[in-house]
């Protein structure tokens, strides 16, 4: 494979050792850094969480499809996952500063285009531009925080921090972007990115020096743009190909996928500088700590999705109550996120980890008994008791994550890292949502059956159900009831749910045993071990 040499005289000398060439940043230098980083992922998860709630307002502005506001999501998420790999590997080799602030300028000056967006093929470009901007903030926000906290309790402290912003900012979106959308427009949630960005961007410039830990001489661009073809081909494969898992196009895309995940192992294995270093490969508790992540995510990617859809459509909430009523859940994780620093510095990040799954496991199994006549305030402990749990496990994985890995590879880790995150939330939306769906139909088949109903009013009725759900009940026939049909639509909602929440609670169950078995006591330290670069 090809490489591009470029020799360590042509790039500054400083960079080389940063740490060990610049004096100890003050406190108050260090909470700047801290202030900049939470600042630019409340941006991207805030934009992330806002995109759906935007749609009805988009489609109605622009006059386009369904399909039309499909690509408006898909053009962010695409880049986002493609990109955190390669974003990771050029912080570590020109600079996380650099690259940082060029993913910052990009994505502030994106936001302002989707903003002033005259039609929807614009917006879909300015949203593609946002993704690349966001595909560099998310995984050296998390790199520049452990390079400026060298302390380890500070440093655990500030990665909470850092996770609890991320929680804020996903509770925020539906929230304060719906009241911003029904107020003002659509447009004012990617205007409110612009100050927020220019502030970010002049915080880091002034507080953080430039931080660049990556030694080689050589940057592995085939390698790099292989990694990129194959999760983007990877990526739309998990986002679109479920609507039609047979057609050609969908065959066409896993074919390509396979292709680049072939050549991309075949170029990691034959280079002398690969994309992900051969350390961080053989890194158990770094994998274990990323499979982790990646079901942690899987079981809440698409099962409280469903659960707001069981407040909607059985138990008759609006979408302002059903926002509502996770508002105590969504404050139980924030509570939670700020207290496990302090826990993980006392007892290290293994056991909140664990004691977090342990919670979740255990609400998740409680939910299991939800039934049509389920009142919500019989389950608002379950989801606060979730909450709580799912609170005290996400900042020690991500600290977990950093602590594993050389001070070298943290760039490139904290990109793995993410990119763990991101399939996870994808494949439970996907996975979960298709057991789902496959359970509801069955369910409310066997139904109908049982009254007696034709095979083709059968067949349309549950198809119509798979659509509209309720909405569905429009021409029924005489011997069906629409109290009937609607009992049975919620009966048949009920089995979807359980269905999840059982597959939710088995990933959890092998979550918890890969952190209990796999991952040796010895590193549950927070101490960060102190590994020093070669000679230049």
């Amino acid at each position: 494979m090809t490489q591009i040499d470029l020799s360590t005289q042509d790039l500054p000398t400083q960079d080389l050792s940063a740490q060990s060439i610049h004096p100890p940043e003050p406190q108050s230098t260090k909470s700047l850094v801290l202030a900049a980083m939470c600042l630019a992922l409340f941006m991207t998860n805030f934009d992330g969480t806002t995109g759906d709630v935007a749609l009805p307002q988009i489609q109605k502005s622009l006059g386009t499809n369904m399909l039309g506001v499909q690509w408006f999501l898909n053009a962010y998420h695409l880049p986002v996952a493609s990109l955190l790999l390669a974003t990771g590997r050029f912080g570590d080799f020109f600079g996380r500063k650099k690259i940082f602030l060029l993913g910052l300028a990009i994505f502030t000056v994106s936001s302002m285009l989707c903003g002033i967006a005259p039609n929807l093929p614009l917006l879909i470009l300015s949203r593609f531009l946002q993704g690349i901007g966001a595909a560099a903030l998310i995984p050296l926000s998390l790199t520049i925080v452990p390079a400026t906290f060298t302390d380890e309790k500070a440093r655990t402290k500030a990665i909470g921090i850092w996770s609890a912003v991320s929680a804020i900012a996903m509770v925020a979106g539906p929230g304060l972007g719906g009241l911003m959308i029904d107020s003002l427009s659509w447009r004012s949630t990617f205007f409110m990115n612009v100050p927020l960005g220019i502030i970010t961007f002049l915080l880091t410039a002034k507080s953080f020096q430039e931080n660049r830990q990556h030694t080689s001489k050589h940057l592995n661009l085939p390698s790099i743009a292989l990694s990129i073809s194959s999760i983007a081909f990877l990526t739309y494969l998990l986002t679109q190909g479920g609507t039609d898992v047979v057609s050609a196009f969908t065959m066409l895309t896993l074919s390509a996928t396979c292709f680049s995940f072939a050549l991309f192992c075949l170029a990691e294995v034959r280079s002398t500088e690969p994309v992900i270093p051969p350390a961080l490969r053989h890194n158990r508790t770094f994998l274990v700590i990323c499979m982790t992540q990646m079901l942690v995510f899987f079981m809440s990617g698409g099962l409280f999705f469903i659960l707001s859809l069981f407040l909607q459509h059985v138990q008759n909430y609006s979408a302002t109550m059903t926002g509502l009523c996770f508002l105590p859940m969504n404050a139980a994780i924030i509570v939670a996120s700020f207290a496990s620093g302090w826990v993980v510095a006392r007892r290290g990040w293994r056991f909140p980890i664990l004691t977090g799954l342990s919670m979740v496991s255990v609400a998740i199994l409680t939910l299991t008994q939800i039934g049509t006549e389920t009142a919500y305030a019989e389950i608002l402990w379950t989801l606060v008791l979730a909450g709580f749990g799912g609170g005290l496990v996400i900042p020690p994985l991500a600290a977990g994550a950093m602590n594993s890995v050389q001070t070298n590879e943290e760039g490139i880790a904290s990109a793995v890292s993410s990119i763990s995150v991101q399939f996870g939330g994808i494949l439970g939306i996907g996975f979960q949502g298709a057991i789902f769906s496959h359970r509801f139909s069955a369910d409310l088949n066997q139904t109908l059956i049982s009254l007696s109903i034709a095979n083709n009013i059968r067949e349309g009725l549950t198809t119509d159900a798979m659509r509209h759900f309720t909405d569905a009940a429009i021409a029924l026939p005489n011997k069906l009831t629409s109290t009937a049909f609607e009992a049975a639509l919620k009966q048949a909602f009920i089995s979807g749910l359980h269905s999840t929440l059982f597959v939710a609670f088995g990933s959890l169950m092998i979550s918890l045993g890969a952190i209990a078995f796999l991952i040796p006591k010895k590193v549950n330290s927070p101490v960060k071990p102190v590994h020093h670069n070669p000679p230049a």
